[in-house]
């Protein structure tokens, strides 16, 4: 039976948390923004440029999806105040209405958090993934490709799409480098905290000694920022080069130069794709990552924090990971930066990080507070 001293006090801390959480929302500016959104898509002319007003109309969707919600997080809150206002003791059906007013004022609070801690610049947009393996041969490849399987795995448990845009496979097994654009929303924001180097620590199946290795991959990430026209281009910064997909075999792969790399000669940043049947499309998945890498190469320079994460990330060893994946002698995964454990290794490696990743994003938020 529903005892209403302990739904008084679920609901008084609820109520603080709507709180502390309303006061950072800032409604107004959102409602505000919409407006001027809305004005700029009714101009005559604002149609004239397909191209300029993709961003925008993505902007409009996260916005008024946001409104949306923190108007019914509002909502909510005042129907359990309310509730709790005349509710008495012995009301069983009061009590029950009350307590499921409080479960879904606290799922709106926790999704709602979500929006908060992904306010940042580029939260929003899609991802591009880069997995390496660190030194250590096949040991190492195989982890990359039990990386690669695992963020695959999260893609597809949250609706995002996940497509390879280039994949070099290992000699014996596993990988030597993936590229992996994913596309949903807020997928760059929620994947950021994983940009770092991953270790893993378990009895080799490639030793047949049966000694406990440990091996190591760098996970990189940046915004996809294909979308966006302000960073430009120039053809004579180019050097294009075509050659043959590497993979598996099949009917395509290794028989025509349909592969693409592309080199901006001012920064010597690279980007190629092999994964596309065609030559043209391979160049355009090329440019958009060769986009994304240059917004990425900008953002750097004007955060020197970010920059020097930039130039440390190349030590893929000892002492530089951000998490660790023990399998022998104990089972465990272990975030470095937040504490965050979780003793069910094979569900991790299946995809289930939301828990790493949300404790991220709270670091983070608290951090950039201090």
């Amino acid at each position: 039976m529903l005892q209403l001293a302990e739904l008084r006090s679920r609901c008084h801390a609820l109520a603080e948390q709507f709180n502390s959480l309303w006061g950072r929302l800032d409604l107004p500016t959102r409602e505000a923004r919409l407006q001027e959104i809305e004005q700029i898509i009714s101009r005559p002319d604002a149609w004239a440029d397909q191209e300029k007003m993709t961003p925008i109309l993505r902007e409009k969707s996260r916005v008024e999806a946001e409104v949306a919600r923190f108007r019914e997080l509002r909502s909510s809150y005042e129907e359990m105040e309310e509730w709790l206002g005349f509710v008495s003791e012995g009301e069983e059906e009061a009590l029950e209405t009350l307590n499921e007013q409080a479960d879904i004022l606290e799922k709106l609070l926790t999704e709602t958090e979500m929006t908060v801690l992904l306010s940042g610049e580029a939260d929003h947009m899609d991802a591009l993934l880069d997995i390496h393996p660190g030194a250590g041969g096949t040991e190492a490849q195989d982890w990359a490709e039990m990386l690669e399987r695992m963020y695959l795995r999260w893609a597809e448990s949250h609706q995002i799409k996940a497509e390879i845009v280039d994949f070099l496979p290992g000699e014996e097994a596993g990988i030597k480098a993936v590229t992996i654009r994913m596309q949903g929303e807020n997928a760059y924001g929620l994947l950021k905290g994983e940009k770092g180097i991953h270790r893993l620590i378990r009895i080799s199946p490639y030793d047949a000694s049966g000694r406990r290795h440990t091996s190591f991959a760098s996970v990189d990430l940046i915004p996809d920022a294909g979308e966006i026209s302000n960073i430009e281009i120039r053809e004579c910064d180019l050097r294009i080069d075509v050659y043959r997909a590497s993979g598996a075999g099949g009917q395509h792969v290794n028989k025509t130069e349909s592969a693409v790399r592309i080199t901006h000669i001012p920064t010597g940043i690279v980007a190629q794709c092999q994964n596309e049947r065609s030559q043209q499309s391979n160049r355009e998945s090329a440019m958009r990552v060769l986009k994304a890498r240059l917004y990425a190469y900008e953002q750097s320079k004007r955060d020197a924090a970010r920059q020097a994460d930039y130039a440390g990330k190349d030590a893929i060893a000892f002492g530089s990971q951000i998490r660790t994946y023990t399998l022998q002698p104990y089972r465990l995964v272990k975030d470095h930066r937040t504490g965050c454990e979780c003793g069910d290794v094979d569900a991790v490696l299946n995809g289930r990080i939301d828990t790493f990743l949300r404790d991220y994003l709270l670091y983070q938020h608290e951090h950039s507070r201090q």
